[in-house]
């Protein structure tokens, strides 16, 4: 993925108070960062922070954690963040890093759910292992997630849905419903936040894929 690079990116991020600047530190101990004990849903690779930001203002007693790795990205959910329509949520930080590390950052049985949006595809065949849906990295979210604990994920990349779908079943996590056309599935299309790229994607008739996965 090619970013413009943005030079006030990195001063705006870490002066933000929604910024976690060392998000290993606070592992184990992000219930003492919210200062409660509501359940903590993550999104990784939030882009400009969209879905997390209606998500926290939907659920107000649920806390959410946004996972971007590119600081000049992070800065449109900060910016985003500092507009009237979301400036008081209390129930929402933002973290800047690679989500190969979520294990070092997250404790066990500490996140719920995880959230995947729009992933990027990786469609080469060597690169198979970056997609955020592999085994490889259904095994790093089984170390935060308790048992029970779920994934959703959303995508237009019909290949890389059926990607997910084989991921899942053979790293044994129990598949607990899907659809290739959310947006005319009643039922999981009822409490549905859309991202950024799922109302462009669903403007131009491009059925959105989604799952919701159960850990091991």
């Amino acid at each position: 993925m090619r970013l413009r690079n943005i030079p006030r990116a990195e001063g705006t991020i870490q002066a933000h108070h929604t910024v976690i600047k060392r998000p290993e530190d606070q592992r184990g101990c992000w219930r003492q960062v919210f200062g409660n004990a509501n359940p903590i849903y993550i999104e990784i690779g939030m882009g400009k922070g969209r879905f997390i930001l209606d998500m926290a203002k939907k659920y107000p007693d649920i806390n959410f954690v946004g996972i971007e790795r590119y600081s000049s990205v992070l800065l449109r959910a900060v910016e985003k963040y500092d507009t009237e329509e979301y400036n008081e949520l209390a129930n929402v930080r933002f973290v800047c890093m690679d989500a190969r590390n979520v294990a070092d950052v997250f404790a066990p049985g500490e996140i719920e759910k995880i959230y995947l949006n729009f992933s990027d595809p990786w469609p080469k065949a060597r690169h198979a292992k970056r997609r955020l849906t592999s085994k490889e990295f259904l095994e790093r979210y089984e170390k935060i997630l308790p048992e029970g604990g779920t994934i959703e994920f959303k995508t237009d990349n019909t290949e890389l849905f059926n990607f997910s779908l084989e991921q899942i079943k053979e790293a044994g996590w129990t598949l607990q419903r899907f659809t290739y056309d959310l947006h005319h599935h009643e039922e999981l299309n009822k409490d549905n936040v859309m991202t950024e790229y799922e109302e462009k994607f669903s403007q131009k008739g491009n059925p959105i894929n989604m799952l919701i996965a159960v850990r091991k």
